[in-house]
């Protein structure tokens, strides 16, 4: 085929993903088809011409990875597909209807893409993820584009992800920037000066070509360029129109989000040059068959080799895991945000310097690039300080929605962190967590508890949060413990228990402390490690609460909402359970580590205190067990 055959090819195939992408949206009454017509002819050489993939087998392992960062123009990605023959164009139509896989923004549920978008800025970090696993793990041939749009380049997660990529010499990477012009609300930023973009691009260390997006011939020469490009990722900044190719919604302000209306949908279509002379056809270039993947390796890592009563935290549990579980499973992924020496995956980097990613002070990225990892099979295990999880929350929400199986674990946690003060503190990270959409939330009370608990998540598909505590606090369990997810530990019971405390990490040490003294007064304490925070033991809860009193005291350090206590509340208020909560409820200042739990009354002393409370209580009104639940 010449050269401008193809090009006659790819301007008719943009013509019909205009058009599709038009119909599907006005069919719907809702959409973005504006943003699909501006990038339409540079999807088309991507998908018709350029990428080298399978369109029955979306998920094919050589596949050439395509990455929607702008998630919206979604009805430009399903059209390309179905023109591709993955499926057949008339469901093009049911775009957004209950039960369609073809959402307003892509999710996983459709199979051509591999991960969710619609949160701006997100979809460069996943594709520099990708990247970095067919380069740097697989040695894999495929290359991955990204395609963003130019009001996303304000967020600061895309130059996060373009600074990650440089340093990693990601040349299997190309970003496509469709610059055109137009927002939600207004101008973007720039309008139309693709060299502020060309020069930014170049600055993080990227090789980048300012085309006219709309002409083929520079098209074509820009992706040939690029796949040229060595030693460094590229990026084609395109120059468009927003609504290309109908005239009345060309270029215009205030069409964004807006299908064309039904009366003027025929009026757009005859504009569209949908037909051509000759019989040109199409080829896409399909990766040989690939082998099955590998099982997953069913030995188990080493097991813990503690002594009771030894002093360590459970973040440097967390690194001896990590580097025992690598040994098992070659699948296990490592990235840290400059943090490594206080979260200990240093111990793994040491181990595995191939298997390691450095991230520098980049959290979103640093999800980012691990959700893409994990959509190519890979076990990522993220961390870094859990405060500072809270900056990437956007990207741990958008990754449950592309189903990500990621794990990240969350350190110096709590006032219990001592004198770096309140911006080290993570006391919101439980809430945080147990929000997210099918997620497991653990909370290791000591250096057994972690290790098997980072075996466990890596074995749990979906999001898995760690929390990790700072303070070196005593062994509690032999190294043969298991440590189910869901499940709870009784560390201390009696038939003459008056009061249960339910706690997990450094207060679980407090509470033992508290046992051990009301013991010598002749009141026993029930004592449950709450591990699993969410899912969380009902069952447990629920016995141990009907055997004392029909109450539970529930000692955690991070705030008040949204933590332990309201994990045990939310388990057991239809049974009639009551409650008591021991949290932190102001903003903690610095101090040493037990002073601040003294003063947050979260200490040995304060629970002693309100356990008495509750035994009086008890007495008073006479134990009675929780009414039956119907």
């Amino acid at each position: 085929m010449t050269r401008n055959d193809t090009i006659e090819l790819l301007r008719r195939q943009a013509a019909r993903l205009r058009a599709h992408s038009l119909r599907a949206t006005t069919a719907a009454g809702s959409g973005h088809p504006t943003t699909c017509l501006s990038a339409a002819d540079l999807v088309s050489a991507l998908f018709f011409h350029v990428m080298r993939y399978d369109p029955k087998n979306p998920t094919h392992p050589a596949n050439d990875r395509f990455v929607l960062s702008k998630g919206h123009a979604a009805p430009l990605l399903y059209a390309a597909w179905a023109e591709a023959g993955a499926f057949p164009t008339e469901k093009l139509m049911d775009l957004r209807k209950l039960g369609s896989e073809l959402e307003g923004h892509p999710t996983p549920r459709f199979p051509g893409a591999l991960v969710a978008t619609g949160s701006l800025g997100q979809g460069l970090g996943i594709a520099v993820g990708m990247a970095a696993a067919g380069k740097l793990l697989d040695q894999a041939a495929y290359r991955v584009y990204a395609l963003l749009g130019d009001g996303e380049m304000a967020e600061g997660a895309v130059w996060e992800a373009a600074a990650f990529a440089s340093y990693y010499k990601l040349d299997n990477l190309v970003a496509v920037l469709d610059v055109n012009r137009l927002g939600q609300s207004q101008q973007t930023m720039y309008q139309h000066d693709t060299s502020v973009y060309a020069r930014r691009f170049a600055a993080f260390g990227w090789q980048a070509f300012e085309i006219d997006g709309h002409r083929f011939e520079h098209i074509l020469d820009a992706f040939e360029r690029a796949l040229k490009v060595k030693g460094q990722p590229a990026a084609i900044v395109a120059r468009t129109l927003k609504g290309k190719g109908v005239s009345f919604v060309e270029d215009k302000n205030g069409w964004h989000g807006k299908p064309v209306p039904k009366e003027d949908l025929e009026r757009a279509l005859k504009e569209l040059p949908l037909e051509g002379p000759g019989d040109l056809k199409f080829q896409i270039s399909v990766p040989a068959p690939a082998p099955p993947p590998a099982d997953p390796p069913s030995a188990r890592p080493a097991p813990p080799a503690y002594q009771l009563g030894q002093q360590v935290a459970t973040r440097e549990a967390y690194g001896a895991a990590l580097k025992k579980l690598a040994a098992v499973d070659p699948r296990i992924v490592v990235l840290d945000g400059d943090v490594k020496n206080s979260t200990f995956a240093e111990v793994f980097a040491a181990a595995y310097p191939a298997r390691f990613f450095e991230c520098f002070i980049a959290e979103q990225n640093m999800v980012g690039v691990s959700v893409g990892l994990s959509s190519t099979g890979k076990i990522p295990f993220a961390s870094s300080f859990a405060c500072f999880l809270s900056r990437a929350y956007d990207h741990i929400r958008m990754a449950a929605v592309s189903r990500a199986n990621l794990k990240l674990m969350g350190s110096h946690v709590g006032v219990s962190i001592g004198e770096d003060g309140p911006s080290q503190m993570g006391l919101e990270d439980l809430a945080m967590m147990r929000a997210v959409a099918g997620s497991t939330v653990l909370y290791p009370g000591d250096a057994v508890a972690m290790e098997r608990l980072v075996e466990q998540a890596a074995r749990t598909p979906g999001i898995v949060y760690l929390r990790a505590s700072r303070p070196k606090t005593p062994v509690l369990y032999s190294n043969t413990e298991e440590f189910p997810i869901g499940g709870s530990k009784v560390l201390r019971q009696s038939d003459a228990d008056a009061v249960t405390v339910v706690a997990a990490g450094v207060t679980l040490i407090e509470a033992l402390k508290a046992h051990d003294e009301l013991k010598k007064e002749g009141i026993h304490l029930r004592v449950i490690d709450l591990y699993s925070v969410k899912p969380v033991d009902r069952e447990t809860l629920l016995a141990a609460a009907r055997a004392t009193g029909n109450t539970l005291l529930v000692v955690e350090d991070h705030y008040a909402q949204g933590g332990l206590g309201e994990a045990v509340m939310s388990a057991v208020a239809e049974d009639g359970v009551r409650v008591r909560q021991l949290a932190v409820r102001e903003i903690p200042t610095s101090g040493k580590p037990a002073e601040l739990l003294d003063a947050a009354g979260l200490s040995a002393r304060h629970i002693i205190e309100h356990a008495l409370a509750l035994t009086k209580e008890g007495r008073a009104l006479g134990k009675q067990p929780a009414p039956a639940r119907r």
